[in-house]
């Protein structure tokens, strides 16, 4: 039973010891995905506040051609309204260039508009990528502090039945150790009776181990076998 004991006890460890080896890992993993997560965020904040810049500045842009186009409303109002005899070559020519140029303004305006859409939009895409991220990231560090906690009950519950095994185990070591003990000594003190109370043989000098009764019984089955040979 002890021998049983000694082979379990080293496996209960060993058992411990992987476990530990993974709640350890477990708690790398966790502090990565909290890294992780972080940094999601951080990046998703910068893009966040880059398209509400850009959307301030779609909204100027708007703003502005609105401005232009009332403008260029105007200027056509104005040169529709004129008199044959107002339209004279020279305020046609500066009013048609006008006219050209509040064109060639909104078109411009019209296209850094369009580019803004566009950049709002991909900006838009990466934010709810970053966003997903983080959702997915959070719902893995879940995941790894629930398989920790299983981890952690696991070495708890092979603690306590080391810790029960090895109480078991001094129970019956104690129990054998009272139940054999004094018959060892009775055969032992005969043992030693007999093989000292031999004719010729020696008192022993002292308390004897196991090992020199042992020899003594040897030395003294070997004498009786030569005396039977003579």
């Amino acid at each position: 039973m002890e021998a049983g004991g000694r082979l379990q006890e080293p496996a209960l460890n060993e058992i411990m010891g992987q476990l530990r080896q993974e709640l350890r890992k477990a708690k790398d993993d966790h502090n990565m995905a909290i890294g992780a997560i972080s940094s999601l965020q951080r990046q998703m904040e910068i893009q966040e506040s880059e398209l509400r810049r850009i959307r301030a500045e779609k909204e100027l842009l708007q703003k502005q051609l609105r401005e232009r186009e009332a403008q260029l409303q105007a200027v056509s109002d104005k040169f529709c309204s004129m008199t044959e005899e107002q339209r004279q070559e020279e305020t046609v020519v500066m009013m048609e260039e006008e006219n050209r140029n509040l064109h060639q303004v909104v078109t411009q305006q019209e296209s850094q508009l369009a580019e803004q859409s566009k950049i709002i939009s991909e900006l838009q895409g990466t934010v709810n990528q970053l966003r997903a991220e983080v959702v997915n990231t959070r719902l893995h560090l879940l995941e790894q502090k629930q398989a920790q906690k299983e981890i952690q009950s696991q070495a708890d519950e092979l603690q306590h039945t080391a810790l029960q095994t090895r109480v078991a185990l001094e129970q019956i070591t104690n129990k054998l150790s009272s139940l054999f003990y004094p018959k060892f000594e009775r055969y032992r003190n005969k043992i030693i009776q007999a093989v000292f109370s031999v004719e010729g043989s020696q008192e022993p000098p002292g308390e004897l181990t196991d090992n020199e009764v042992l020899e003594a019984m040897q030395s003294m089955f070997e004498d009786a076998a030569l005396s039977a040979q003579a």
